[in-house]
């Protein structure tokens, strides 16, 4: 069967993680026609603190938000027989699966549910060698949904899956296909990955903004994907939502958290490098010729678990001499905990805006001391009782800007393992009840570096001007546990060119200094004009515990493409992208 020989399976997404926009649901049912309604919750962050809600309370561990939407959109998904699929049980798909029959039973509807499980190691982490994590979760495929659907299920709620299997397995059970038909499920996971993120598929974060000429960029629409038999997609949205859908727009997303050519899962290897994309029409970007390989042999872990506690005292020190009065009451802070300190106690002084301000705010400088331990008792309120009894005795005109307080949890660690797939046990609890074991491939692959292909031909050399970087190509950056990465793709084929040649990975560890002694491996996928760099160890020891404003390296895409070098002046005129700013200098 060909891509035009039966009309595609419409699927739309309606959430891109734990806290996106609460009326998307009811947008994409209301906006216009979707067969599948889609909706991922579970970011790695996510697991850790679907995991600290379970310490609370076991009962709990998924999505409530989900339960929110359904009850306000639940008779449109009736009405209009749209299927659900969602992640949304995170930690406890059987539990949610419970309280949505609970809200369904009492809003008058019966829909036909199923849950799909067998994904949290949480009780073998010890057997498999996984440590002592809060969350230990395989990431299952989407085999196990297309039985659910194949099942007669209205709603399928699951645990771990990979984002991209909310959009495969309805495919799989709309199409029929079976795991030999690796190119098709390729191109339905290149689909799924493109609008698992929500609207960074229709101009949301989008680094080259200036392209989507202001077509109401403060409210994108959700995505769809539109996926043909043989797996070809047509990514898309209503017409009447903001946003755009570009092959800029589709290319970014594309890159977003990936490693390399090969972008392996529990069904097929998808090759990046094989992605054709066409805009097709306004809104409207086809991918195609998309090629798929065996899966590896063993299922991703994602493991998370909380890096000790932390506490924090804030001393104002306002006016003349501050640096001194910091100094007095870092010594005196230190003195005072002693031999009860905290295994970590780092002090940052933040100079006044101006010491002669005219209002007391501008005349204040801060020293934030931050404690850090495993022993919450050890950084809790005695900690900043320490602080307060120097009160009286410490710098002029001391304060603080709060009492004490107890330790709370730093953050969580996000790391990964692998674990043979056939260690884990695929279930589905269908809308009947019936208990399903889901069979692993048996066709597998090791996993393997694609090896760099030929570079193109270098353009002409010519005149360059220094300038940011970002005039010239868009970037994405993302976290994947205590590893960073940043695609970075052209929008002409000159600047293909220019970019496949130009930016190295040593280039970038000039160009970002925070890298320099980092393992970089670049990755180019000619087809999507793109060069993805894997930085590892930039997030060490893990998500949200690296120092710094940015822990899950959102922003390192737009700080690279704020470095300066070198451009050639054709790019430059060619992207008409805007001038720096003035005081950029020339």
């Amino acid at each position: 069967m060909t891509a035009t020989a039966a009309p595609p399976l419409r699927i739309g997404n309606a959430s891109g993680f734990y806290g996106d926009r609460l009326a998307a649901v009811h947008e994409m049912l209301t906006e216009g026609p979707v067969d599948v309604l889609t909706g991922d919750y579970l970011a790695e962050l996510t697991m850790a603190i679907l995991g600290r809600d379970q310490l609370a309370d076991p009962d709990r561990g998924y999505a409530r938000t989900f339960l929110r939407q359904m009850r306000a959109s639940l008779a449109t998904v009736m009405e209009r027989r749209v299927r659900v699929v969602t992640n949304a049980g995170g930690l406890n798909p059987r539990g949610l699966a419970d309280r949505l029959t609970e809200l369904a039973d009492s809003l008058g509807f019966e829909p036909r549910i199923a849950c799909v499980t067998g994904d949290d190691l949480l009780f073998r982490a010890e057997e498999l060698n996984l440590g002592t994590p809060l969350t230990a979760n395989a990431y299952l495929g989407a085999f196990g949904i297309a039985r659910c659907l194949d099942a007669g299920a209205d709603i399928v709620v699951t645990g771990r899956v990979t984002d991209a299997s909310l959009t495969v397995g309805p495919a799989i059970a709309h199409f029929g296909w079976t795991r030999d038909d690796l190119d098709a499920l390729a191109g339905a996971t290149a689909a799924g990955h493109v609008i698992e993120c929500g609207t960074q598929a229709t101009g949301g974060n989008y680094a080259l903004a200036h392209e989507l000429h202001g077509r109401d960029p403060d409210h994108p629409g959700f995505p769809i994907a539109e996926v043909f038999a043989d797996g070809t997609s047509v990514i898309t949205k209503h017409a009447r939502t903001g946003g755009a859908v570009t092959v800029g727009t589709v290319t970014a997303q594309l890159v977003y958290e990936i490693r390399g050519a090969r972008y392996p899962g529990p069904d097929v290897t998808t090759r990046l490098d094989t992605v054709r994309l066409d805009q097709e029409a306004e809104d409207r970007v086809r991918i195609s010729g998309v090629e798929g390989e065996a899966p590896p042999p063993d299922l991703k872990v994602g493991l998370t678990g909380i890096s000790g506690f932390r506490n924090e005292v804030e001393f104002l020190v306002t006016g003349l001499d501050a640096p001194a009065k910091a100094a007095q009451a870092e010594r005196q802070l230190r003195a005072a905990l002693d031999d009860r300190g905290p295994a970590d106690l780092r002090f940052e002084f933040v100079p006044a805006r101006d010491p002669h301000g005219d209002t007391q705010d501008d005349a204040t400088a801060r020293l934030r001391a931050v404690a850090r331990d495993h022993d919450p008792a050890v950084i809790g309120r005695r900690f900043g009782a320490a602080a307060v009894e120097l009160a009286l005795g410490s710098y002029a005109g001391f304060h603080i800007s709060a009492p004490p307080r107890d330790a709370r949890p730093d953050g969580v660690t996000v790391t990964h393992a692998l674990v043979p797939a056939t260690e884990v046990e695929h279930t589905v609890i269908t809308p009947d009840g019936v208990r399903e074991r889901v069979e692993h491939p048996v066709r597998t692959r090791t996993l393997t570096e694609v090896p760099e292909p030929p570079l193109p031909q270098p353009p002409p050399a010519g005149p360059t001007r220094t300038a940011p970087l970002g005039l010239v190509v868009g970037a994405r950056s993302g976290d994947k546990g205590a590893d960073a990465n940043v695609g970075v793709w052209a929008t002409t084929d000159e600047g293909w060119r220019w970019l496949a040649h130009t930016l190295t990975a040593d280039a970038l560890r000039e160009l970002l200094p925070e890298t320099a002694d980092l393992p970089v491996t670049r990755h180019l996928l000619p087809g999507l004009r793109a060069a993805n760099f894997w930085i590892e160890g930039l997030l060490a020891p893990g998500t949200a515990r690296r120092e710094g404003l940015d822990p899950q390296a959102k922003g390192l895409g737009e700080w690279l493409r704020a470095r300066r070098l070198p451009l050639p002046e054709s790019l430059l005129a060619a992207t008409r992208a805007p001038a720096p700013l003035p005081e950029e200098g020339p």
